[in-house]
């Protein structure tokens, strides 16, 4: 199918007001992306300089708060947005951050993009859009791993980076993205796949030569703690509407506090990000006051959220059939 096919609404906007909300800034971008960055910097030496100083639990504590901080590099939040290409003016500003933000955050921004790409051009339909499938699922067990460290997910990530450095392609979905016009992107995905591994793996040494052990927990392994990247990225789709050619059902947007929204990109603005992806991440709060009155009712907090998502998979394990209707909110 091509994307043309898909009569896609979007809540129509003023032509000034839709090239005002565009509107790309680097002094915006450079905010977002270097405070982010020095926050992580910042609670990384927190973690560093408590090791040795103070109690275990009070180490263990600043590792919590990091690693709540370093999720968010990840698809989470930045480097989804830098994989869009719209926080900074200058382009290649925006290409120096989001390898940064991959590096760190151990993504591979090649893969991400050509995947992600499909997603918004297919959004949520069967068999045309894998990289999210709907109703989908949650279960407590992942969030609990979640505040923690998940040691199967993190192999499994590890080795597919591995895969990929050695020019493997597996599944479906990986192998259809790569095919045809994908295919020139294969070795910009291979080659990036091993400065990961390889860089990574040059840093661990490097740190372990000079007698710094605890960088490499703090600044190679992000693998913990991503308790609160995963309450704010799961409800982006999860138990809406699959094949619909209207954002409004198949996306989720979640009104949040100043904080989540900072680590998060304000990715909580989710609909208002699909109907008019061009948007950067700063003007998404206004695009959402332009176009609320035509959308349903957003969740109001994480807790809305999650409560609503409850009850859609219990309800979804005695009635496979069910559809939740966004509009039905109250």
């Amino acid at each position: 199918m091509d994307p043309a096919e898909i009569a896609w609404y979007r809540v129509p906007i003023e032509k000034d007001v839709l090239r005002e909300l565009t509107k790309r800034s680097d002094l915006k971008g450079l905010a977002q992306a270097l405070g982010h960055l020095l926050l992580v910097l910042a609670t990384g030496a927190g973690v560093w300089w408590t090791y040795g100083r103070l109690p275990w639990y009070l180490v263990l504590a600043a590792f919590f708060v990091h690693g709540t901080v370093t999720a968010f590099m990840g698809g989470a939040g930045a480097f989804h947005e830098l994989c869009h290409g719209t926080p900074f003016r200058t382009r290649w500003l925006n290409e120096v951050f989001l390898r940064i933000y991959s590096f760190i955050s151990w993504s591979n921004f090649v893969w991400f993009r050509t995947s992600h790409m499909r997603h918004h051009q297919y959004t949520t339909h069967k068999v045309l859009d894998l990289e999210v499938v709907l109703p989908g699922n949650v279960r407590v067990r992942d969030f609990l791993w979640s505040l923690a460290f998940h040691p199967v997910g993190v192999w499994g990530q590890l080795r597919t980076h591995v895969r990929i450095g050695l020019g493997i392609l597996e599944g479906e979905w990986e192998k259809r993205i790569f095919a045809g016009d994908g295919e020139k992107f294969r070795r910009p995905l291979f080659r990036w796949a091993r400065i990961l591994v390889l860089g990574h793996l040059a840093l661990g040494v490097l740190f372990a030569l000079v007698g710094q052990w605890i960088l490499i927990p703090i600044f190679l392994t992000p693998f913990y703690a991503g308790w609160l990247a995963f309450l704010c990225a799961v409800p982006q789709h999860l138990g809406l509407l699959p094949d619909s050619p209207d954002w409004r059902r198949s996306c989720r947007t979640v009104l949040q506090g100043p904080v989540t929204r900072f680590l998060y990109w304000q990715m909580n603005f989710h609909t208002e990000h699909h109907m008019y992806a061009a948007v950067p991440f700063h003007a998404l709060p206004r695009l959402h006051r332009v176009i609320a009155k035509d959308c349903p009712k957003p969740n109001r907090g994480l807790l809305s959220a999650w409560k609503e998502i409850i009850g859609i998979v219990r309800r979804l394990k005695t009635e496979p059939s069910y559809v939740f209707d966004s509009y039905s909110r109250s």
